[in-house]
């Protein structure tokens, strides 16, 4: 995996952190979701990136 994919996975994560907590914080379930659904997205595509690691090694 390439840095650049790392850091854009982790970004996205912590973007999808900060949404659910201001969501949390608002009350606000539809931000609280989009976040939470941003940080699935970024575990999802870091699994998919470590199963091309494997297979490259």
């Amino acid at each position: 995996m390439g840095l650049a994919d790392k850091a854009k996975n982790t970004a996205e994560d912590l973007v999808g952190k900060a949404k659910e907590a201001v969501g949390d914080a608002k009350n606000d379930d539809k931000l609280k979701a989009e976040g939470q659904a941003d940080q699935k997205k970024s575990s999802a595509k870091q699994a998919g990136e470590n199963v091309k690691d494997v297979f490259k090694g």
